[in-house]
């Protein structure tokens, strides 16, 4: 081999050695790995707020049950649950660059969002309508009044959110502004508040029907 050859493969040995050292750790886009940090922050956040409420609920011999039906219920997480499918086809429609399908299921995800916050709300006036506010009820327990209204509070905010930024994303996307990552890495935030809605129900909910 003649030294020119053996200068350009010291070359070509230093260019791949320093590309192994300078590549990332993880495979991961930093927004995304940014989402997955914020997501695994949020989940103690619900996870502190539902042991609380589980462990003041085991803690209070009289506890409340104030909820005759679960319809209202059932129906947002349907409704719920169908805004994780529309979301999952938005984001394959994204990956194969159909931007007119991704947007159409992106706006389809937020009016659900959309949709639950309304029966969300309705719930709520249910139970203010009984005489049920942040620090007061007729049952006679206020912590399940300021526990309640706390827990689906901080998802609906959550909700919320997601809604607005389904809405900020597929119009930004639609016009070039942002790619497939931007949209998945709203699907990843709307899966979640899902997730956690699927721990909110039983607990708060069901645990809760009058016998």
């Amino acid at each position: 081999m003649s030294q020119a050859d053996l200068s350009i493969h010291g070359q070509v040995s230093r260019t791949s050695a320093t590309e192994i050292m300078t590549a990332p750790a993880f495979a991961v886009p930093a927004k995304k790995m940014a989402m997955w940090l914020f997501i695994i922050a949020d989940c103690a956040t619900f996870a502190g707020c539902l042991f609380a409420y589980g462990f003041t609920r085991n803690a209070t011999p009289d506890w409340p049950r104030p909820f005759h039906s679960i319809t209202n219920v059932a129906l947002m997480t349907l409704i719920l649950l169908t805004s994780s499918l529309t979301m999952l086809i938005g984001v394959r429609s994204a990956e194969r660059a159909d931007k007119g399908g991704a947007f159409r299921w992106i706006m389809i995800t937020a009016v659900l969002g959309i949709l639950f916050a309304v029966l969300h709300i309705r719930e709520w006036m249910g139970m203010i309508s009984e005489g049920a506010t942040l620090f007061h009820n007729p049952w006679g327990t206020p912590l399940f009044s300021s526990l309640f209204f706390s827990i689906t509070g901080l998802h609906l905010l959550h909700v919320t959110g997601g809604v607005v930024a389904l809405i900020a994303v597929g119009i930004r996307y639609q016009g070039g502004r942002y790619n497939a990552d931007d949209v998945e890495i709203t699907g990843l935030y709307w899966h979640f508040v899902d997730l956690v809605w699927m721990f909110v129900v039983p607990l708060v909910y069901l645990m809760n029907l009058s016998h």
